[in-house]
C-alpha cells in the first residue's frame, strides 16, 4: 500500500500506484500544468494530445493567475474564491491528495503546489522529474478528457505559505531585516538578455538562486541534503522565515519555495509580484551586474 500523504514531491511510480488505488474512490486529483511563456497555448495543446490519465489541465494565466493591471506583475495571484471554486469543480476535497506536474522541470507545477499551500491544503505534491520521468518509467499517456467528477468540498484553511507584498520589499531596502532571493537565470538577474520585462536588473540587495539549480542532470530535484547545503551558501545565517523568494512574475519563486521545503528549510515567503511588479514603477531602484 503506497503512502497517500505527499507534501513536496512524488515519484512517477508512487503516482502510478495512487492512480490505480484511486479506482476505489475519489482519493486523488492530478493537474497538468504544462506551459510556455512564449506560446501560452502550447501547454494546453500538448495536454489535449496526451496526459496522465484523469488529469485536469491547469492554465497558468487563466487558472493560476489573477487580473493583470499593468502595476501588479505579469502573473498576480488569482482571486482566492475563484481558485477554490475551480479546484472544487475538479473534484478536490479537503485533505485529498493533489499532484501537479509539467514538462518544464516543475516550474509551473510548483506554482500550483504553492497556491494550494497558500489555501491551507497540505496534501499536494509535484511529480518529481515531470512528464519526462513518467514516460521514462514506461507509464502511459491518455488523450481522453477526464470524467466530470462529483464536486469536491474543498474549502481554504489557514495558509501554509506566506506572501510578502511590494511594500514589505521596499521597506527592506532600508531595514535589511530580510534576505531577498531571486530565482531567475543569472543573466536576467544581472540585467542582461531581458526579454520578458521592460527593465533589466534586480531588486537591490537580492541574491541569485536560479531555480534550475534545484534539479539534477536527470531533471529530478536534488537530494534534501544537497539542497540544504546549497541554500546554506545563499542564505548564510539567515533564518528561512526571514527569506523573501521572488523571480520574474512569482512563478519560479515557488520552485525555490518547494526546494527549501524539501531541504527542511521552512517558512520562506513568496513575493508574488516579483520583478515584473517591481520594475513597473520606475521610481523603484534597480541594481545590475553581480552583487559585489
Amino acid at each position: 500500500m503506497v503512502h497517500t500523504h505527499f507534501t513536496t514531491l512524488i515519484s512517477a511510480q508512487n503516482l502510478d500506484a495512487l492512480i490505480n488505488a484511486a479506482d476505489a474512490g475519489p482519493t486523488l486529483t492530478v493537474f497538468d500544468c504544462r506551459f510556455d511563456l512564449a506560446n501560452p497555448a502550447a501547454g494546453e495543446a500538448a495536454y489535449v494530445d496526451g496526459h496522465i490519465f484523469g488529469a485536469f489541465y491547469m492554465h497558468l494565466e487563466r487558472d493560476m493567475s489573477g487580473k493583470v493591471t499593468g502595476k501588479n506583475g505579469r502573473h498576480p495571484l488569482p482571486d482566492r474564491d475563484t481558485l477554490v471554486r475551480h479546484l472544487a469543480d475538479c473534484g478536490v476535497s479537503r485533505g485529498q491528495q493533489v499532484v501537479a506536474y509539467d514538462a518544464q522541470g516543475g516550474a509551473y507545477a510548483a506554482r500550483l503546489w504553492w497556491l494550494l499551500r497558500w489555501l491551507g491544503h497540505e496534501s499536494v505534491a509535484v511529480l518529481d522529474g515531470g512528464l519526462q520521468a513518467w514516460e521514462a518509467a514506461g507509464l502511459p499517456l491518455s488523450a481522453d478528457p477526464p470524467e466530470p467528477p462529483p464536486p469536491g468540498d474543498f474549502t481554504p484553511g489557514d495558509p501554509l505559505a506566506t506572501t510578502a507584498d511590494v511594500e514589505a520589499v521596499e521597506r527592506n531596502l532600508a531595514t535589511h531585516e530580510r534576505l531577498v532571493v531571486d530565482a531567475r537565470a543569472p543573466d536576467r538577474y544581472r540585467g542582461e538578455n531581458e526579454t520578458l520585462d521592460p527593465v533589466g536588473g534586480h531588486i537591490p540587495g537580492a541574491l541569485n538562486r536560479f531555480f534550475k539549480d534545484n534539479l539534477g542532470t536527470d531533471g529530478r530535484f536534488k537530494s534534501a541534503a544537497t539542497l540544504r547545503a546549497e541554500f546554506a551558501l545563499v542564505l548564510n545565517d539567515t533564518l528561512p522565515e526571514r527569506v523573501i523568494l521572488q523571480c520574474g512574475s512569482g512563478v519560479t519563486a515557488c520552485h525555490n519555495a518547494l526546494a527549501m521545503e524539501v531541504a527542511g528549510l521552512h517558512g520562506a515567503s513568496v513575493y508574488p509580484g516579483s520583478w515584473s511588479e517591481w520594475c513597473a514603477n520606475r521610481s523603484r531602484p534597480v541594481a545590475t551586474g553581480p552583487k559585489p
